[in-house]
């Protein structure tokens, strides 16, 4: 591993650490339970919030199988976490989009913690080495899982932040500096669909009205986030083979 990926690796987590310490913590915005598309459908509450989040439980159960046939791969832990959070998404997202709350949020992005982290370790293991993206998994996931009752405990979403934003400054450096030998476009289109996804979210009402209600912004996140985890498909049936 060169000096400048190593160095890459260590400052940015430290330099974000550094940068949210120093901002002080960081309370949920209350306006963000506001979603644009309140509408009701066969008696399911904010039925377009609630519904796209299907996607999540079809990409989740998909992989979960795929996991199940290549089990005995050294990285396989980590995908099997990677599409257990995908399909508990569903769950997840679905209860909080039927009554937007912080309690209810908390269950939206706990199984998302085990998304990100676990992309961590698998990209860190199909670039340096399986053993080494194995080994990070479960202290990663620990990590994750913390932040997410961190901040329903305290207010403070600062590591919550930390554990889901760092991943996406340092993952496309580790992809650019040490590419695996197979596979990279699925990794960078996790990436993409990803910041398809944050877009999409920031412009909820937008995206709603241009489409003269047919779906908001947030619906399509979810689209797009699905999208995003069912990138990590093609790797994962590629190692089973």
């Amino acid at each position: 591993m060169s000096r400048l990926l190593v160095g890459l690796l260590i400052i940015v987590p430290l330099l974000a650490a550094g940068v949210l310490l120093w901002h002080g913590p960081i309370a949920q915005e209350q306006a963000y339970h506001a979603f644009v598309d309140q509408r009701a459908w066969a008696g399911v509450a904010n039925a377009g919030d609630v519904l796209s989040n299907l996607p999540f439980l079809l990409v989740g159960g998909v992989g979960l199988w795929l996991v199940w046939r290549a089990w005995g791969r050294e990285l396989a832990p980590a995908y099997g976490v990677f599409f257990l959070g995908t399909a508990l998404t569903a769950f997840g997202s679905g209860y909080y989009h039927l009554a937007p709350t912080d309690a209810t949020l908390f269950w939206d992005r706990l199984p998302m913690t085990l998304i990100f982290t676990a992309f961590v370790a698998i990209v860190t293991g199909e670039c340096l080495g399986a053993r080494l993206g194995a080994r990070l998994l479960w202290p990663l996931v620990v990590l994750g899982v913390t932040s997410a009752v961190v901040w329903r405990a305290t207010g403070d979403l600062r590591l919550y932040v930390f554990a889901q934003f760092v991943p996406m400054v340092f993952l496309p450096l580790l992809l650019l500096l040490r590419p695996p030998a197979v596979g990279a476009r699925w990794f960078w289109g996790v990436l993409g669909c990803y910041a398809l996804s944050k877009g999409l979210e920031a412009a909820d009402a937008p995206v709603y009205h241009a489409g003269h209600g047919l779906l908001s912004g947030h619906s399509l996140k979810h689209i797009a986030a699905a999208l995003a985890t069912a990138c990590l498909l093609p790797p994962l049936r590629r190692a089973k083979d």
